[in-house]
C-alpha cells in the first residue's frame, strides 16, 4: 500500500509539471533578485547567502504544501486511505517521502548553483549541500502536519504559512548557522548533528501526527 501511495504521488506530481517548476522558478527568481536589492558586493552576499538560500528554500516549500492533502479530501482518496488495512501514518509517511522527493531533492541539486549566484565560498558548498540534505526532510514532515490541519480549510494557504513558519524558526537558525560556520572555517559537526537529530524525530512523531490530521479533516 504504501509503495502504491508513493508511485501515485509520484504520476500525479508529473502530469502537473507547474508543482514541479513553480517551487524552483521561486527559488531562482529570488536568489537573482538579491543581488539588485542589496548591491553586487561579493563580501555581502557571501555573507547573507546562507540566510537567503534557506529562506527561499523554506517559502519554496510551502508553494504545494496546501495541495498535498486538499485534492485527495475533495475526491474522497483520504476517506478510502483511512479505511485501509495498512496504518494510516505508514501511507502518510510515504506521501511524506514524496513530497520530499519532488521538492528538497531538486532543490539540493540546484544548491550549487544557488551558491554561485550569492558568491558563496566553495569550501561552504558541501555543507551547504549537507545541511538541505538533513533539514530539507523536516520541512516536508512538519509541513505536511499543517498541510493535513488545514486541508478542509478556506484560505487554507494563508493559514498554512502562519502555522508553519514559526515552527521552521529553529531549522533555519541551525542551518544557516552550520553554513555560517563554513565560510569562517569553523567547525559545524555539532550544527549538523543537531539538524540530523531534529529530522529523525520529525520523521518519527509526524506521520502519526499527520495521521491524526487527517482523520480530523475527513471527519
Amino acid at each position: 500500500m504504501m509503495s502504491t501511495v508513493f508511485k501515485r504521488e509520484l504520476t500525479v506530481a508529473v502530469r502537473r509539471k507547474s508543482d514541479l517548476i513553480n517551487p524552483l522558478l521561486f527559488l531562482l527568481m529570488v536568489v537573482t533578485l538579491f543581488p539588485l536589492g542589496v548591491g553586487p558586493g561579493p563580501d555581502v552576499l557571501a555573507r547573507i547567502a546562507p540566510g537567503i538560500i534557506w529562506i527561499t528554500a523554506l517559502l519554496s516549500s510551502l508553494l504545494g504544501l496546501e495541495r498535498l492533502f486538499r485534492d485527495d479530501l475533495q475526491d474522497g482518496t483520504l476517506e478510502q486511505l483511512c479505511l485501509s488495512p495498512c496504518p494510516l501514518s505508514l501511507i502518510m509517511l510515504s506521501k511524506i517521502a514524496a513530497h520530499w522527493l519532488l521538492t528538497g531533492l531538486p532543490l539540493i541539486m540546484l544548491s550549487p548553483l544557488l551558491a554561485m549566484l550569492l558568491n558563496l565560498p566553495t569550501s561552504a558548498w558541501l555543507t551547504l549541500m549537507l545541511s538541505l540534505l538533513l533539514g530539507t526532510p523536516l520541512l516536508s514532515a512538519i509541513g505536511a502536519i499543517g498541510a493535513a490541519l488545514t486541508a478542509g480549510a478556506q484560505r487554507g494557504g494563508a493559514l498554512l504559512s502562519l502555522i508553519l513558519i514559526p515552527l521552521f524558526i529553529p531549522l533555519l537558525i541551525f542551518a544557516t548557522a552550520a553554513v555560517e560556520a563554513a565560510v569562517v572555517g569553523m567547525p559545524n559537526q555539532g550544527l549538523l548533528a543537531i539538524l540530523a537529530a531534529l529530522t529523525v524525530l520529525s520523521l518519527t512523531c509526524s506521520p502519526l501526527a499527520v495521521a491524526a490530521a487527517v482523520k480530523v479533516s475527513v471527519n
